[in-house]
């Protein structure tokens, strides 16, 4: 797992930690941490190891390791923000490490797990990017993640994504497939989570839509609802400026 310094944190102010969603990397919050205005340092991960995945999937070690990556950097607090599978690390982290959470936000995610269909559905993709040395079994993928409003008049983001989805290596293909499968549902971690929660999603989002996000919002103690108009699944993708300010401006709750 790689930690990626966007901003340097400023004493005082937890930074931002940023997860991202499956099947992309660090790359799609650039333009979101832009938007987020100084002082508020922004740090970002990529999930797994590009070069070695671990052997074993599972988010529980990927917490682990992201914890243990944070204290060797010195940083004790952080805001963290994840959006997708980047969520369901989020919240393996607030479950493994309740302490470095200052604040969570959850971005077109959910707290439930996968149900057995969609479990075996990863798990047979992740055998065959690896059989077939390639991606191509998710490069479909970019119109479920991106809303009908970005699809029609936004033919160079579209481009964009899958370009990122073509650059992912098959094996973190299959580890985060396999990882996301396994993962246990979640909802009471979210439920008995004390922080500030900020719950974003698209209003187009196709995935885990507003339903999904109310529901999360009801469960949390104490949680903010926000719908970004003519946006799908990657909200901080599609409208960077309207998520980057959304998570500044939760942020300063968790100060």
């Amino acid at each position: 797992m790689s930690l990626h310094v966007l901003r340097a944190p400023v004493d005082g102010h937890p930074p931002l930690l940023l997860l991202h969603a499956f099947p992309l990397d660090h790359r799609m919050w650039a333009a979101a941490a832009a938007a987020v205005p100084t002082p508020r340092g922004v740090l970002a991960v990529d999930l797994p190891d590009r070069a070695r995945p671990p052997a074993e999937p599972s988010l529980d070690q990927a917490a682990d390791a992201l914890a243990a990556k944070l204290v060797g950097a010195g940083v004790g607090r952080v805001v963290v923000a994840g959006l997708s599978m980047g969520g369901y690390l989020a919240l393996a982290l607030v479950e493994r490490h309740p302490d470095l959470v200052a604040g969570l936000a959850l971005v077109d995610t959910k707290t439930t797990a996968d149900t057995p269909e969609a479990a075996a559905r990863r798990l047979s993709i992740a055998q065959q990017v690896l059989e077939d040395g390639t991606v191509d079994a998710v490069r479909p993928m970019v119109t479920g993640l991106l809303g009908e409003t970005t699809q029609v008049a936004r033919p160079a983001l579209v481009a964009q994504v899958a370009g990122w989805i073509g650059e992912q290596p098959p094996a973190v293909v299959a580890w985060c497939q396999r990882a996301m499968a396994a993962r246990p549902d979640r909802t009471e971690v979210l439920a008995a989570y004390r922080g500030p929660v900020a719950v974003v999603v698209g209003d187009e989002d196709g995935l885990t839509g507003v339903d999904v996000a109310q529901a999360m919002a009801q469960v949390a103690s104490d949680a903010q609802l926000v719908v970004v108009p003519a946006v799908g699944h990657l909200s901080a993708v599609e409208d960077p400026a309207a998520v980057g300010l959304v998570l500044a401006e939760f942020a300063g709750r968790a100060d």
